[in-house]
């Protein structure tokens, strides 16, 4: 479970403080300062293995893209700052970017063509907040980001029944965004991976949930 101190703090306030601690990993959430959950090996591997394969499209399309260890991603609107579990970024936009150079921080959508969320316990951050954040709706539905691409890997099934289905099995959402909202394919099993950032990407969901290995 991940655990959260109580204490609210500004954006500001969470980079020049950010817990110092190389073995765990922290975000902000609407001002309150989030430890998540150590990832366990599978995660891990399912993490790995996406961007050793996305790295291979960018270099074999000659992207200006590249994909940082770690980078907050910062909603407009919000005290957050999420740190994705695999980002590219469009570096070519890193210059319009204030908050880059001093606390390696993107909020621009420009700079962020695709973000993947790998599910483990803190599910509901990434199908619901997260989801909310990046695609950029506010309850007043003003546009906040507006990341053009986002996948949630869900490859131990752990999200609601609502998103991947009953039974449950393991699912990759990838959400695009059309006219200010995501639209939402599902992918299961042999299904190819659809993805508009990397559209020759030659990948199945089975073997993104078992990170490549061959049996």
């Amino acid at each position: 479970m991940i655990q959260a101190l109580r204490k609210l703090v500004t954006f500001d306030e969470f980079v020049a403080q950010y817990p110092d601690n190389p073995q765990r990993r922290y975000e902000l959430h609407d001002g309150l300062i989030v430890e998540m959950a150590q990832p366990v090996g599978d995660h891990e591997e399912v993490v790995g293995f996406l961007v050793r394969k996305l790295s291979v499209e960018l270099d074999r399309l000659n992207l200006a893209y590249l994909i940082p260890k770690t980078v907050f991603v910062k909603p407009l609107e919000n005290e957050s700052a999420y740190s994705p579990d695999v980002l590219i970024l469009n570096q070519p936009n890193l210059v319009n970017e204030p908050l880059w150079k001093k606390a390696s921080t993107v909020s621009q959508a420009a700079s962020i063509p695709l973000v993947v969320e790998v599910v483990s316990t803190n599910w509901r951050d990434d199908y619901h907040k997260k989801y909310a954040d990046y695609v950029g709706r506010s309850p007043s539905r003003r546009v906040q980001m507006g990341i053009p691409e986002y996948w949630i890997v869900d490859y131990a099934a752990l999200g609601g029944r609502e998103f991947i289905g009953k039974p449950k099995q393991p699912t990759i959402l990838i959400c695009c965004l059309e006219e200010g909202e995501y639209l939402i394919n599902k992918f299961r099993g042999n299904d190819r991976i659809q993805s508009p950032t990397f559209p020759e990407l030659n990948l199945t969901a089975e073997q993104i949930f078992r990170a490549g290995v061959v049996s």
